[in-house]
């Protein structure tokens, strides 16, 4: 049973998203503020969170940065119709989606069903470890500092995404499309071009010979892959 927790300050939008998501299928929890919403995911298995951003306490910005610190669960962020940039910053600090006041119940309901289902599909709920490491290529997303043998390398903020989704999840191949949706968060368009672009970069970086790579394998038809550690 999926663990729905709406984070709003105000009862009547928690009523309402309640109202909406009443579901036998669902077990909601709620929240008034963001330091309610960590307290309620370090002690409950949360698998969508839906997120206002102006909150006493601790705000929604705040709350999304340190709930991804240690876990990938889904969050839709709860904007009114006319805060745009509170849905980029939102969507840039790891949102994965966003849901404007007031409310369409059919789209709340459908926007869910879908990060739900993306979610637990992908096998989800796993907490993120802060440092991944494959052979001697090591991210420490705390400090956002990538290592190669020791020696700091220096990456974009889009080649550093890059690089953490696919270490994230060795021997997973990633198509570019699905780079792409998950880095930028686009609709996409000259997906493949752009992708391929930032992996050169990429190469370039962390490859002792880019034309021969170490660590970022293309899949031809398919995609790229990190490969894992190898075993005996």
């Amino acid at each position: 049973m999926p663990n729905i927790l709406i984070c709003d300050d105000e009862k009547d939008i928690v009523n309402a998203l309640k109202i909406y998501l009443s579901d036998p299928d669902y077990k909601l929890f709620e929240a008034y503020n963001g330091q309610e919403a960590l307290d309620c995911l370090s002690t409950n298995d949360i698998h969508l969170v839906l997120m206002d951003i102006m909150m006493p306490v601790m705000d929604g910005i705040t709350a999304m940065a340190k709930i991804r610190e240690i876990s990938n669960v889904p969050i839709i962020v709860l904007t009114a119709k006319s805060e745009d940039a509170d849905k980029i910053l939102g969507l840039n600090v790891g949102a994965d989606d966003y849901i404007t006041k007031p409310f369409n119940p059919l789209e709340v309901t459908a926007r869910v069903r879908s990060q739900l289902r993306r979610f637990l599909k992908l096998g989800g709920g796993r907490e993120i470890s802060p440092t991944l490491s494959i052979r001697g290529l090591e991210i420490n997303d705390l400090s956002k500092e990538v290592f190669l043998d020791g020696e700091p390398i220096s990456l974009t903020p889009k080649e550093y995404d890059i690089l953490k989704l696919l270490m994230a999840s060795p021997d997973r191949v990633f198509s570019p499309k699905e780079i792409y949706n998950t880095i930028w968060k686009e609709v996409p368009f000259g997906t493949d071009n752009t992708v391929a672009v930032h992996i050169r970069h990429l190469r370039e970086k962390i490859e002792i010979d880019p034309s021969d790579p170490r660590y970022i394998k293309l899949v031809f038809g398919q995609g790229y892959k990190i490969e894992g550690e190898k075993r005996k």
